[in-house]
């Protein structure tokens, strides 16, 4: 039986046959046909170098990396693009094309002996002919927590929403931030929190996690909910990444909020359900 949905996978040893998805990259943006759907090899020229992705609903992907989208014809797209109007499993195929490519680029070279790298047959990797060195395809991984805390009597809980300083400044959003060398995830998101928010959590629980291509190829979100420690407690912003943190109770979120794509509104959605 063919599984469902995207896997990912390395396997080039068969070439691309002409009904085979196709997914051209150019920088951060990606070519799909004028409806919005993807690309099939035969619609490339027959000379392009394929690098292969893994499996849609048993097809194979495969991606190709272009100088620029200025002037190459097509419809060209951010990967938000494309996430915000595509099904789940298209935005997660678009989200490796982009961090396939992109590694592929800025990994040409050994960072030990400077020869250059070579593929290792069947695997997102490369190795060094000369020193051995072995360089895997690297994911960075970011925590992000939805934290509630009981409300006024009779009231509904709350829960805390933040404004970045930086990116989409408009959006309230999740407390949130890349996990450190040597570092868990649970001690992440209490990290985060207490630098960001100056806040304490506890009754942490794992929610999912998301591949996200918004924030640099290979980062990987991991998803939390927790409980505030001291209700009473108010957030306290770090001035630096945040710029306004509010507890906001369930039935008055504001409209504000993440794409409907993202890892965050999936956390605030379930917390908050209509």
């Amino acid at each position: 039986m063919t599984a469902p949905g995207f896997v990912p996978g390395a396997d080039g040893s068969t070439p691309p046959a002409p009904a085979d998805l196709a997914l051209p990259v150019a920088g951060r943006k990606l070519r799909t046909r004028d409806d919005g759907g993807l690309l099939r090899i035969a619609d490339l020229p027959a000379d392009t170098a394929w690098v292969p992705l893994g499996t849609l609903d048993g097809r194979p992907a495969w991606a190709t990396e272009v100088p620029s989208a200025e002037d190459r014809p097509g419809r060209w797209r951010s990967w938000a693009g494309i996430a915000a109007e595509l099904p789940e499993p298209l935005a997660t195929l678009a989200g490796r094309a982009l961090a396939v490519v992109t590694w592929r680029r800025t990994h040409r070279w050994c960072g030990a002996c400077r020869a250059e790298l070579a593929d290792v047959p069947g695997e997102s990797a490369r190795r060094c002919p000369d020193c051995d060195l072995y360089v895997p395809m690297q994911l960075s991984a970011a925590v992000l927590v939805a934290i509630t805390r009981p409300g006024p009597a009779g009231r509904p809980d709350e829960l805390l929403l933040v404004r970045h300083a930086y990116g989409p400044t408009g959006l309230w959003a999740l407390v949130a931030g890349f996990v450190d060398a040597g570092e868990t995830l649970e001690a992440a998101v209490r990290r985060e929190v207490g630098e960001e928010v100056g806040l304490t959590v506890d009754g942490l629980r794992y929610f999912g996690s998301q591949p996200w291509a918004m924030s640099g190829p290979g980062t990987l979100l991991v998803g939390f909910t927790a409980r505030s420690v001291d209700a009473a407690a108010g957030p306290v912003v770090d001035g630096k990444e945040l710029s306004e943190a509010r507890f906001f109770p369930l039935d008055a979120l504001p409209a504000e909020l993440p794409p409907a794509y993202s890892i965050s509104r999936w956390l605030i959605d379930a917390t908050a359900p209509v």
